[in-house]
């Protein structure tokens, strides 16, 4: 039986890993809602441009390890659909301009909504989206994508995390706060986490293909104690935060979600099943949202 477009569509965009996208959004405005300098108008065109670099980042990714060869048969987790070929590389380069259309209308909508002809605020942050944008097509695609190249982990660091976060307060508020570094980090290490277990999973095809994640760089038994790091320093940064700048146990809110991330890293640890691994990632995605989402409700309460 074939499966309908729409779910092949479904499909291309890895939904599942949207909560990527989310968490540092919801952690930035949250924050800004602490600071009660929140705007329902900003927060949703700043969720809708967010999503939309996700999905362009995913297309681009399903594309471009299909062009490589990097994607194969042998390949553990979500079918990829231009491999496979349910989708041809013709639709999914239109499908990626449609979407990388629709997210520039959403970032420009959102930038004039936040801050309303300041000039300079504006083109500062559509240098700052155009990065973004190159960052979502070249880590796959182009003549030398970077995440082939060990460097995913340094992108999705700085735009799940400091870039994410810190840019989402600002949205709000026009303000830079040095401390939020240490919340900002704490949503990168645990969205890093997240590509660290599929570069842990996927590490005997990436070595066969050529593509020379991080996690293939530093082999297998460091690529699991780098993840405790990227897990425990994700808690202990907004904890740390939580001691200088909390004013009350709401914050908090967000240990219990910390639990489960690290039980999954235990298992990424002591397990080499792919199949077990990529459970861990969407375990570790949905988990890293969670304790974003809690630690801003925390926040926005203190």
């Amino acid at each position: 039986m074939n499966k309908p477009r729409w779910k092949i569509w479904m499909q291309a965009a890895r939904l599942r890993t949207l909560p990527l996208a989310c968490a540092a959004v919801f952690l930035g405005s949250g924050l800004a809602a602490g600071a009660d300098q929140f705007r329902g108008s900003v927060f949703a065109l700043c969720l809708l441009t967010a999503i939309g670099l996700q999905i362009l980042s995913n297309l681009a990714n399903d594309y471009g390890d299909a062009v490589s060869g990097a994607d194969n048969e042998d390949r553990v987790g979500p079918q990829r659909t231009v491999v496979s070929g349910l989708i041809t590389r013709e639709q999914m380069q239109r499908a990626m301009a449609l979407v990388a259309g629709l997210t520039i209308l959403s970032g420009l909508s959102l930038l004039w909504t936040a801050f309303s002809g300041d000039w300079p605020a504006i083109l500062t942050f559509i240098g700052f989206g155009g990065l973004a944008l190159i960052a979502a097509v070249t880590y796959t695609v182009g003549r030398r994508p970077y995440g082939y190249r060990g460097l995913g982990d340094l992108s999705v660091f700085l735009f799940f995390g400091l870039l994410g976060v810190l840019g989402t307060y600002y949205l709000f508020t026009r303000q830079f706060d040095p401390y939020l570094i240490l919340p900002a980090a704490g949503c990168g290490f645990l969205a890093t986490a997240v590509l660290n277990i599929n570069n842990i999973r996927d590490m005997d095809t990436d070595v066969a293909s050529g593509k020379l994640t991080f996690a293939v760089r530093i082999g297998r038994s460091w690529a699991r104690r780098y993840h405790w790091f990227l897990v425990v320093g994700g808690g202990l940064t907004a904890l740390i935060y939580i001691a200088l700048r909390a004013h009350s146990l709401w914050p908090l809110l967000c240990l219990p979600a910390w639990i489960p991330l690290l039980r999954a890293a235990w298992i990424v640890e002591t397990s080499q099943d792919p199949v077990l691994l990529d459970k861990q990632l969407k375990r570790t995605a949905i988990g890293s949202l969670l304790f974003n989402l809690l630690l801003a409700i925390g926040f926005a309460l203190d």
